[in-house]
């Protein structure tokens, strides 16, 4: 633990790999802070990592997350504001040299940065499988030998419980692998308050203040039904947190900036990805979403009290992302008088060629879409009668990379031997790419062991 302060300031500035690098910058710029997570890890970017890393050793973590150091790491240290990132991806090591290397280009020293890893298993299928773990995938019960030659990644989800042991170590900056992403905020509240595994109920908070600024400016007007009631989107406020001892928090942001907090928009970010209500299990707590209360108490501040948990299962949820075929897609931009009947035409152009050639592909693995007519939200809006352009948006997707590509050879063509209209090709000739497909499973936390090192820059 460190001082009594209470409340302490934390704040998320990256809500996945790709957010706005401005997000980190303006929450150090525009208010105090204790700390500043950030989000990097989906469970398709495990894979595209693990890709980057077997072609280039120095590969498989974040970037931007070095790029934003760059820019915010003087202030943080001037500050006190303390890092915490599941950038690290599935290559700790990498990132950690590469935080090093702006450590030392930025002039600064003393530094201290934690990696948190343990959670990287893809290298450990096999002696799971012959402990008896079937890690059977969640939604279909097969297991996992069934693609055991495909898998691209697996990865456990750690908890919060790493992350404060590399805080009460001293440590600045602390990058991590697949944690969860409520554990990035659920940490530093441990670290502060002494909160024990058996707290649930505090653990259970800390828990739903980490889900609800997970997603960065979602829970502060972002993607938000009634977008018309926020103001200045281009400096949207990034959330900040006001966490006390006893579990409650408050939702808020920086003092004048976009967006807008209320009850609303909190609440809209709770349903984000939650499933059973009452059970939203993670490796430290179980949580009652239904026992959450919500009040505003002023502008732009929504007090978060109540909340319920009870203990952890046994497992550890595991990603594992895997190889399942080929896919290409490509559009061609139709326009003019009957535009949407000219594309139907060029869609069944396509395939009678494909057929003529001895290439075809089953009907659910083919993409045929008309944007412009209310495809994206089919009856939830009228679609035009007779719209002036269409986008053909036609793809397929099959375990013969050969077959993809070839699909990939008679969408250009269309410009000069198909119906007059078709106007814009852009993106060069589609070629085949992996499909990644996700492999959700269940591990017994006695297989995983969390690593959190320490090393001064």
């Amino acid at each position: 633990m460190t001082d009594k302060r209470e409340p302490i300031l934390i704040a998320n500035g990256q809500g996945f790999w790709g957010d706005s690098i401005l997000g980190p910058v303006r929450l150090l710029r525009e208010g105090p802070l204790h700390y500043l997570t950030m989000d990097y890890l989906a469970e398709v970017t495990m894979s595209i990592m693990q890709k980057l890393k077997s072609r280039n050793p120095k590969a498989g973590y974040a970037t931007d997350f070095i790029k934003i150091l760059e820019r915010i790491l003087p202030e943080a240290m001037e500050k006190g504001v303390k890092i915490i990132s599941s950038a690290a991806g599935v290559n700790a090591e990498a990132c950690l040299e590469a935080t090093g290397e702006v450590i030392r280009q930025l002039g600064l020293s003393g530094v201290k940065v934690a990696t948190v890893t343990g959670d990287d298993i893809y290298h450990r299928i096999d002696e799971l499988l012959d402990a008896g773990e079937e890690l059977k995938n969640m939604d279909t019960g097969q297991p996992l030998a069934s693609i055991r030659d495909r898998i691209t990644a697996a990865n456990a989800y750690l908890g919060a419980f790493p992350i404060a042991e590399a805080l009460d170590q001293g440590a600045d900056i602390v990058i991590c692998g697949r944690v969860t992403d409520p554990a990035l905020v659920l940490g530093p509240m441990i670290h502060e308050f002494g909160w024990s595994p058996q707290d649930y109920h505090l653990l259970a908070a800390g828990t739903v203040a980490g889900h609800i600024v997970e997603c960065g400016a979602q829970c502060t007007g972002a993607n938000y039904t009634n977008w018309r009631e926020i103001d200045n989107f281009a400096l949207i406020g990034y959330p900040v947190l006001e966490v006390y001892r006893n579990g409650e928090f408050v939702v808020t942001k920086h003092e004048g900036t976009g967006g807008k907090v209320s009850v609303e928009t909190v609440a809209s970010q709770l349903v984000y990805e939650m499933g059973d209500p009452k059970n939203y299990i993670t490796p430290d707590t179980v949580v009652d979403f239904t026992t959450i209360q919500l009040r505003e108490e002023g502008r732009d501040r929504v007090r978060v009290s109540g909340i319920q948990g009870g203990p952890p299962t046994e497992f550890l949820k595991v990603s594992i992302s895997y190889l399942s075929g080929y896919k290409a897609v490509g559009q061609l931009t139709i326009a003019g008088p009957d535009a949407l009947e000219k594309a139907k035409l060029c869609a069944d152009i396509i395939w009678k060629r494909l057929e003529y050639d001895g290439v075809t592909f089953d009907d659910d693995h083919k993409l045929v879409e008309f944007l412009g007519t209310n495809v994206c939200h089919a009856g939830i809006a009228p679609a035009p009668d007779d719209p002036a352009e269409i986008v053909l948006r036609i793809g397929v997707k099959d375990a013969d990379r050969e077959k993809v590509n070839r699909f990939g050879m008679e969408i250009v063509p269309l410009v000069t031997s198909g119906p007059p209209g078709v106007t814009g090709f852009a993106g060069g000739r589609p070629k085949a790419t992996e499909i990644i497909s996700y492999w959700p499973a269940l591990l017994k936390k006695k297989y995983i062991w969390p690593v959190v090192q320490v090393q001064e820059f």
